[in-house]
């Protein structure tokens, strides 16, 4: 055996056969969030052969995190390494032929059309609902389609919107769910094969497309329980689009806000997330803060320990300062520590 058989199974596959694979060669796919369900999404991809992959994740790797993201490792959580230079590092050693590009950034109105704008395809491996409905704006902004797929407990469900036809994210979800009304992985847990299950779920969506331009789940949502084994699928009726404030005033709502520009406390992690500014020096500051403390750097992040703090700048400017909850604190420790 050699190179030239590496996708040999997935050409046999009718549905894909030669054809189809040099379509998956030619692709672009952004895997927007590389946690439980982007790890598996990307390393799916990546072995099928799509040629470019985009990884876009704001954290850093942490150890409760090994037990369902599959592309990291204990050293990964023990420097807290980026999430999306991880991820690229382990599928360049799985794949080397293909195009894998790592940007650890928060997504937000001011780069996700940047973000999107050469991409064939998005995985929404995202955790929560801003983020979500603002791909959605973007989706139906620039024409993009993109896999939506979320996962809590042993649920989870997987859906195909186009970009173009109705229905669209929106029409599910109108307006953003109250504070609290939603389970999350940090107050509900999750289990590793329902997240395995869900992003493969996406990523057969996603090969379908790229290969015959259509999805059958375009326009529907499946939902599906490992712990009952019971799944449904349903169709996103006419009503629900008819009152799409997005499909029927285009009124891009989340894309002209600024939902990310408030400091976020993160759930279960006793940490607060600064929104960045404007793109800071790795270096200049990594130098300014060895005369102070601990100092980790490489070239998406640099981090200082001042017990009881740790505070982990980005090179856009955002930060996550650790050991608190308090806002005002880490607005506080950003001020003295940054200076922005």
């Amino acid at each position: 055996m050699t190179r030239s058989t590496r996708y040999a199974r997935q050409i046999q596959f009718a549905p894909i056969a030669a054809s189809g694979q040099a379509r998956i060669a030619a692709a672009r796919v952004l895997v927007l969030g590389v946690g439980a369900l982007g790890t598996v999404a990307a390393e799916l991809l990546a072995r099928a052969g799509v040629g470019f992959l985009r990884l876009v994740d704001r954290d850093t790797v942490e150890w409760s995190n090994l037990q369902r993201q599959s592309l990291f490792e204990e050293s990964d959580a023990e420097l807290q390494v980026a999430k999306a230079a991880a991820a690229a590092a382990r599928l360049t050693r799985i794949n080397s032929e293909i195009e894998i590009e790592a940007e650890a950034c928060d997504v937000d109105p001011g780069n996700i059309l940047r973000l999107m704008s050469d991409i064939d395809l998005v995985i929404d491996a995202t955790d929560n609902f801003p983020t979500r409905l603002l791909l959605n704006d973007a989706s139906v902004k620039l024409g993009k389609p993109w896999v939506h797929g979320g996962c809590v407990g042993a649920q989870g469900q997987v859906g195909f919107f186009c970009g173009v036809d109705r229905p669209c994210f929106r029409c599910v979800v109108p307006e953003l769910p109250e504070a609290g009304s939603v389970a999350t992985c940090d107050t509900a847990g999750v289990l590793n094969a329902a997240t395995h299950t869900i992003a493969s779920l996406q990523v057969g969506q996603a090969i379908q497309w790229i290969v015959s331009g259509n999805a059958s789940l375009q326009g529907k949502l499946q939902s599906i329980d490992l712990w009952t084994s019971r799944t449904l699928q349903i169709e996103i009726g006419k009503s629900a689009q008819a009152n799409c404030p997005l499909c029927q005033q285009r009124s891009f709502d989340f894309l002209n806000g600024d939902f990310a520009a408030q400091p976020i406390v993160l759930c279960g992690r006793n940490a607060v997330q600064i929104p960045g500014g404007r793109a800071v020096s790795i270096d200049r500051i990594a130098d300014q803060w060895r005369e102070t403390g601990e100092v980790q750097q490489n070239r998406f992040l640099v981090r200082l320990n001042v017990d009881p703090f740790e505070i982990t700048l980005f090179a856009d400017g955002r930060a996550i300062i650790a050991g608190t909850e308090e806002v005002a604190k880490a607005r506080s420790l950003y001020a003295q520590y940054v200076g922005q």
